[in-house]
């Protein structure tokens, strides 16, 4: 039998040790936030873990212990029978609950008991949560930051995606955090992670980069729509060198209209989200772009957007917030294609490469 155990912060240290991380908590536990790249054994599921609280408060606890043990036996054996018996014996899991490690524990007990060499996490996913939170202030101040700024429209994403093609080390939080970013930003069918979610999923990005090497980033507020972004991190980008990506209004606007296609499709749902903009713009304006979206006349309504909103109220922003904005070194594709955000990165990551070779 090879059963030990480890703590939280040594698990964020050896993480890519181990084969498989389990977490051994319900659906719901699970699909709010897990270890990066954990997979799901419920010991309990969600409905049989409600039925064992139940039986808790309304019978009493060994009740409950016996109907939970009964359907936990269940589920571990199913677990083997469809994940593990093709299991090599080095196999080396690390296995988690919630807390207390009744969950991961029963399952790691006969795993131990077949002979692999499982490790339990001490403190469970709440202990991990605590030490992830408290290593993100560690981790971001140790990068060199290179903040893409640009109104909106101008490809700040494209262009971080062309960088991440070239080579270069890029932390997209846009991505990480399912949303673009703005008012209009939400991606329709795509839900946001959970505040956790959001955290880990950084935490995992930022501990895969290189501190030796510059890291590009976008100009991000605070909050990504829902989602509000470690405030550490925040700081150390705000700190950063600025580069400000230049784009003629007629090729912002363009990238908008084909970067929002969704919004051009369904000009309902476009009219849904002006809504959010009522209490900034007021109600005749906000009635007057609903009205002319309506009518199809979908590219003047953006253009005023840019131009009346997004515009003042950014540069706003980053004259206030980016210490090394008013020395950003301008940037400009020649239109904005894919292609032109390609040649760009490029242009920028050899710059890069040259100046830490340096």
């Amino acid at each position: 039998m090879s059963l030990t155990t480890i703590s939280a912060e040594e698990a964020l240290r050896r993480l890519d040790e181990f084969d498989t991380l389990i977490d051994a908590r319900s659906e719901d536990e699970y699909a709010e936030d897990h270890l990066p790249g954990a997979v799901n054994w419920p010991t309990l599921n969600n409905e049989e873990r409600k039925l064992v609280g139940t039986m808790y408060k309304q019978v009493n606890a060994f009740e409950a212990s016996k109907r939970g043990a009964a359907m936990a036996a269940r589920n571990i054996a199913n677990h083997i029978e469809r994940e593990v018996l093709d299991k090599p014996k080095s196999w080396k899991p690390l296995a988690y609950c919630w807390r207390g490690g009744k969950r991961s524990g029963s399952l790691s007990l006969v795993l131990s008991q077949i002979g692999f060499r499982i490790t339990l996490l001490e403190g469970g996913y709440k202990a991990f949560r605590n030490a992830l939170l408290e290593d993100i202030p560690r981790l971001a101040p140790k990068f060199d930051w290179r903040v893409i700024c640009g109104t909106t429209g101008s490809g700040k994403t494209r262009l971080l995606q062309a960088l991440e093609q070239a080579g270069a080390q890029v932390l997209d939080l846009e991505a990480l955090a399912n949303h673009r970013s703005s008012v209009l930003g939400a991606i329709p069918g795509v839900p946001q992670p959970s505040q956790k979610h959001f955290d880990t999923r950084i935490w995992h990005a930022l501990r895969r980069l290189d501190p030796a090497r510059p890291v590009f980033v976008e100009s991000e507020s605070k909050k990504v729509g829902n989602v509000a972004v470690p405030a550490a991190l925040i700081d150390a980008m705000r700190a950063g060198q600025c580069l400000n990506l230049l784009l003629p209004d007629d090729q912002r606007v363009a990238l908008l209209l084909e970067d929002y296609d969704f919004f051009v499709r369904d000009r309902e749902a476009f009219c849904e989200r002006l809504d959010a903009l009522t209490q900034l713009r007021g109600k005749q304006v906000v009635e007057g772009w609903k009205a002319q979206v309506r009518a199809g006349q979908i590219e003047p309504v953006v253009r005023d957007l840019l131009l009346n909103h997004y515009d003042p109220v950014y540069l706003q922003s980053m004259q206030r917030n980016f210490k090394q904005y008013a020395q950003a070194f301008a940037i400009s594709p020649r239109d904005r294609s894919v292609q032109a955000m390609r040649v760009l990165a490029d242009e920028l990551a050899v710059q890069q490469q040259a100046l830490v070779a340096a």
